[in-house]
């Protein structure tokens, strides 16, 4: 806990100190290409492998990003890097495909593109898969500290369009106020008085629903990046 206090001291001053950011990445240099090499399956070479200094950049930008409404920082950053590994990966293969697609393939001058049966990236679903899985068993793991399950989450999910605008109307609240988040860290309890008295949603449907509840703040108090981004999908549409 005293080491977890440290490290976020160390990133609030990082934050207003270009000097400590740099202090903060080369301290935590082991950090980073230990997460590096986990995406790549393989140590990182430095100045031949790009991946390494997407990586250094993520763990900057997880400085600026961070606050305690996040969690743990390490994991923050952790979850940030992979996310920007796949984005990297991703925008290459895409550049890749552009060149290679257009080449001709044959005598008829055919494109290459037209000669494949499907243009579906299955390395690309496969690291998108990976990612989620690894996104989902953080997030089980820390909802374990607050008695949650995802099973309990899928029983106490509203079944009902009118309860399910109001938990929803409830979390919009929550975003808008991030100490409501960080208060549901450090007392793993739901602030539901608070939350019922700021959002008008009435305090019984936030409290029968209220493993539900948890799980939505939690996705959005670290870089559950992946899931948020299926949430906003979800969510798409939907006035609260």
């Amino acid at each position: 806990m005293n080491d977890e206090h440290k490290i976020i001291q160390q990133v609030y001053a990082a934050k207003e100190d270009m000097e400590e950011a740099d202090r903060l990445i080369g301290a935590y240099m082991p950090f980073i290409r230990a997460e590096t090499a986990k995406f790549l399956r393989r140590p990182p070479i430095e100045g031949h492998d790009d991946e390494l200094s997407i990586a250094m950049i993520a763990f900057h930008e997880a400085i600026r990003g961070y606050s305690r409404t996040r969690g743990a920082f390490l994991k923050y950053a952790a979850m940030l890097i992979r996310s920007r590994l796949i984005d990297y990966q991703r925008s290459e293969r895409r550049h890749q495909e552009t060149v290679s697609l257009d080449t001709p393939a044959g005598e008829d001058d055919t494109p290459l593109g037209d000669t494949l049966a499907d243009g579906k990236d299955e390395s690309e679903e496969l690291l998108i898969r990976e990612a989620t899985r690894a996104e989902i068993e953080e997030l089980s793991r820390q909802m374990q500290e607050f008695g949650v399950s995802l099973t309990d989450v899928a029983e106490n999910c509203p079944r009902q369009q009118r309860t399910l605008l109001a938990c929803r109307k409830a979390l919009w609240y929550a975003k808008e106020h991030p100490e409501l988040l960080e208060e549901l860290l450090q007392t793993k309890r739901l602030p539901v008085a608070r939350l019922s008295a700021g959002s008008g949603t009435e305090r019984k449907t936030l409290e029968r629903h209220r493993k539900y509840m948890v799980a939505l703040l939690l996705i959005y108090t670290n870089g559950y990046e992946i899931i948020r981004g299926h949430l906003t999908q979800v969510m798409k549409g939907v006035a609260v």
